[in-house]
């Protein structure tokens, strides 16, 4: 079995998601932050690649204007950061949109990548998903990931479950899903995570919902 090559993938760390119109609502952000520490704890003991990313609006922008206590990366994070690092911004969900993460993870030959931060509903979802059309392979932490309460036209969903059933819907298709402590346990191993597919999900699901 080849070992991943696999890079961190700081997903917006930043103090909007604590206290902000955009507080993640779960998992708790404070140990959702404690895991994306662990995270990187490990990134460094293994010497992975580490990509962090800010969303970044223009100033006078209701979130993440630049410049702003909304933007700014959260202490835990901006007092970690490494030189050999990539820090990037970006303007839209995807981490590859608009951005050279994607050219600069080829550079370091980088298979796999490790999506921590937020939102699991919004940046995670998108990131791990267009990472397919790049030939990446995906993981995202559970429990280093959060999303938020939603209500609009359509319906509205508690952050909860909106999170546990994104976290569902990725593991069948686009990412295999684990908690920190299982990510940590692969890395030391060398071994890839374990990954869902669609049929087997499918047939899962149709056996915990028959009759």
């Amino acid at each position: 079995m080849t070992a991943p090559r696999r890079a961190l993938v700081v997903v917006d760390v930043q103090q909007e998601y604590f206290s902000g119109i955009l507080q993640v609502q779960a998992p708790d952000r404070e140990r959702s932050l404690a895991n994306v520490v662990a995270a990187l704890d490990v990134a460094e003991q293994h010497d992975l690649p580490v990509v962090v990313l800010q969303h970044q609006f223009p100033e006078g922008a209701p979130v993440f204007a630049v410049g702003s206590e909304s933007w700014a990366l959260h202490p835990e994070v901006e007092r970690r950061l490494r030189p050999s690092w990539k820090l990037a911004t970006k303007d839209k969900a995807s981490v590859f949109a608009g951005t050279d993460v994607a050219a600069w993870l080829a550079e370091h030959d980088v298979d796999t990548i490790t999506i921590v931060g937020y939102m699991t509903n919004n940046c995670d979802l998108a990131t791990a998903a267009a990472a397919e059309e790049l030939g990446l392979a995906a993981e995202i932490l559970s429990d280093a990931t959060g999303a938020i309460h939603l209500a609009n036209d359509a319906g509205k969903v508690s952050a909860e479950q909106l999170h546990e059933t994104l976290l569902v819907l990725l593991h069948s298709n686009f990412a295999a899903v684990a908690t920190t402590e299982a990510w940590t346990a692969a890395v030391t191993a060398g071994e890839p995570l374990p990954k869902g597919d669609l049929g087997s999900s499918a047939m899962q699901g149709r056996a915990a919902f028959a009759g």
